[in-house]
């Protein structure tokens, strides 16, 4: 008697993650995916058609929903400096609650961060980099347009410096932090960026 496909799907799905956790995507093996998965290789590839495929099943809906994140936030800014200008300005933890949905979902991100060399997701960190960017340049137009006087700056600078401040947000991806561990070095580089930040706009 066949077994259930959607049972089938679901080890799939499990064996998938875990080979990709261990070996990264490139050395990964659809071979052992379907051992592990107690499926045949062609019953594997009646699910997905390849390798990337599966990898991108694992994280895309992951990236969609921390984007839409990026999007609520950036709203939450624009509404704070419109009713408070300057004042209403880093009143977030941006970095608490990154580091929170990046926890809640620690397996998809260490595939990102750590594993999708030879994906078209390689390049994550510096993707999130540029949505970062684009976002912190909208913080800025809004608080000059509310009054708030923010010095010129060198483009290139300002595109490292939100490098340094993404790339610091998936350090502990990189180290395997625990939660905990990760949750306090949240707080702190909060507090060591926005002394930064709020010097770089001018915002005493």
């Amino acid at each position: 008697m066949p077994r259930d496909k959607s049972d089938s799907h679901v080890r799939i799905i499990a064996a998938a993650k875990a080979e990709f956790l261990k070996h990264g995507f490139k050395n990964a093996s659809m071979r052992r995916i379907a051992a592990n998965a107690d499926i045949t290789a062609s019953g594997l590839y009646k699910h997905f058609k390849n390798k990337e495929e599966m990898f991108a099943f694992l994280v895309q809906p992951v990236i969609d929903s921390f984007f839409e994140l990026y999007r609520q936030k950036e709203q939450e800014e624009h509404e704070a400096i419109e009713k408070k200008g300057a004042e209403g300005a880093f009143i977030n933890e941006d970095s608490v609650y990154a580091m929170q949905f990046i926890y809640d979902h620690f397996d998809e991100f260490k595939l990102l961060v750590c594993c999708s060399q030879g994906t078209r997701y390689e390049d994550y960190a510096h993707t999130l980099a540029m949505i970062e960017e684009e976002t912190s340049l909208k913080f800025i137009e809004d608080l000059r347009q509310y009054g708030c006087y923010v010095p010129e700056f060198d483009r290139r600078e300002f595109h490292l410096l939100v490098s340094s401040n993404v790339e610091a947000v998936l350090q502990p991806i990189r180290h395997d932090f625990t939660r905990e561990e990760a949750m306090h070095y949240a707080q702190t580089i909060g507090s060591f960026f926005e002394k930064g930040w709020k010097w770089f706009c001018g915002i005493e």
